[in-house]
């Protein structure tokens, strides 16, 4: 059972991290963000920028999640709530795997 979820919980996180790494990624020799002094100069690129900031913080709180997650299935805690340390639903755990916390304390 546990090792299936740390499977899953695996292939999640290496989709995630290709997500991440392109979002991330510097942008290419040459091209340049610049804004306009005129309302709506460069306003695209400053409303994309601010999403891609926002998708790649969450992404990454995700990765956090997984690897906590991945730690304690390694030390056999998975299932423990990492606040109050009582027992974490297995229907909550089924719908978020990557979960510290139980209902209560989430």
């Amino acid at each position: 059972m546990a090792e299936d979820v740390a499977a899953g919980l695996r292939a999640r996180r290496a989709q995630l991290q290709t997500e991440l790494d392109r979002l991330t990624e510097p942008p290419e020799t040459g091209a340049s963000v610049s804004f306009g002094k005129r309302v709506g100069d460069g306003t695209t690129e400053a409303v994309e920028r601010l999403a891609t900031t926002a998708t790649a913080r969450s992404l990454a709180a995700s990765i956090a999640d997984i690897d906590r997650a991945l730690e304690k299935i390694a030390g056999g805690t998975y299932g423990v709530c990492d606040r109050c340390g009582g027992d974490i639903s297995p229907a909550r755990l089924e719908a978020l795997p990557a979960t510290a916390h139980c209902v209560d304390c989430a």
